[in-house]
């Protein structure tokens, strides 16, 4: 496949811990896999950023209604239960940041400033990611070619999430804390198999220090890919170099065939299609579906939309992205004929 003539963008995101001590407390940054101490529940809401606005995917998520339950470790204190305020921020940590700055050929800012980062989906008990920038404008070369870094930044880890049902989701909090340094990269790579060797080439700076833990999970990658004609896309929490390729594949298939998928409604004279939504639990009453069936018997609903004009589309192809859509509305998937 011609990725260059897709006009194939990716831009990475790379996540790495730090060796160190937690960003806002004495904790040590250690995962704990046995079972977890005391339990306590939380619900999060949306509320309004410093410019009066309020995140729409923090509404969306606001609306799934979950309660998160928190399980505490040895390592976890009163800081990240979010019942005692940050201590000062580890000195080691932005040591570490900036020493990684200086490597990536990157500006400093003149004062770091902690700022608060809405994230409501449970991950933090906060209900906010605390972040900084540490530098501007690096670059690394590779293979004979300049990756730009526009941003270096310095932010807490995530806790970890063990599991979800019946509208709880169960996190750890070993992992909520521990310093992260996010290296973000200007979109420069046109290959799938370059973007592999672009986050290899960062991993091994990065271990070059001596100072980042090492593991799976210790470095993540986000990965934005985008084609001509397509939309940018954010795959979260890649943790294995060698998939990465094959992520920027999937992707850009997909991409590909939602743009075939486009251009067929277009041809078709499909301009738009009906909003309303109908109850047809009804019709279904008698239904021989042990699915359907079960939904029913719990007190659950059907509920049915008409697509006039994507006859033919949807099995293979728009099917499985409209329930991708749905599951993260909390329905488990979709029937279509």
């Amino acid at each position: 496949m011609d990725y260059r003539a897709l006009g194939l963008k990716v831009g990475l995101e790379i996540h790495q811990q730090l060796a160190t001590h937690k960003l806002f407390c004495e904790d040590a940054s250690t995962l704990v896999d046995a079972p977890g101490g005391l339990r306590f529940r939380r619900r999060l809401r949306p509320t309004q950023s410093e410019l009066g606005e309020v995140d729409a995917a923090a509404i969306e998520e606001a609306k799934r209604r979950l309660t998160f339950v928190y399980e505490t470790t040895p390592n976890v204190c009163l800081v990240e239960a979010d019942e005692e305020p940050p201590h000062p921020p580890n000195p080691e940590a932005l040591d570490i940041a900036l020493e990684i700055a200086l490597l990536l050929d990157a500006k400093p800012v003149s004062e770091v400033d902690f700022m608060r980062k809405i994230v409501i989906d449970g991950s933090n008990t906060s209900g906010f990611q605390r972040s900084a920038l540490i530098a501007l404008d690096g670059h690394l070369e590779t293979n004979g070619k300049r990756i730009g870094v526009p941003t270096i930044l310095l932010e807490e880890d995530a806790a970890r999430k063990l599991g979800e049902a019946e509208g709880e989701v169960v996190y750890r909090l070993d992992r909520l804390g521990i310093p992260l340094v996010e290296i973000a990269t200007t979109p420069d790579i046109k290959t799938p198999e370059e973007a592999r060797e672009v986050a290899l080439a960062f991993g091994s700076l990065l271990r070059a220090t001596r100072k980042v833990l090492r593991g799976i999970g210790t470095i993540r990658e986000d990965l934005n890919v985008s084609i001509e004609g397509g939309a940018r896309i954010e795959i979260k929490g890649v943790q294995e170099l060698r998939l990465i390729a094959t992520f920027v594949e999937k992707e850009v298939e997909r991409q590909r065939m939602l743009l075939e998928v486009a251009a067929e409604l277009k041809r078709r004279a499909v301009r738009s299609v009906p909003a309303a939504v109908q109850d047809v639990s009804a019709v279904f009453r008698e239904t021989q579906s042990k699915v359907v069936a079960s939904a029913l018997a719990r007190g659950g609903v059907v509920l049915g939309w008409s697509l006039p004009g994507f006859a033919g589309l949807l099995k293979a192809r728009l099917g499985p992205e409209l329930a991708a859509h749905a599951r993260v509305a909390g329905v488990a998937g979709i029937f279509h004929s």
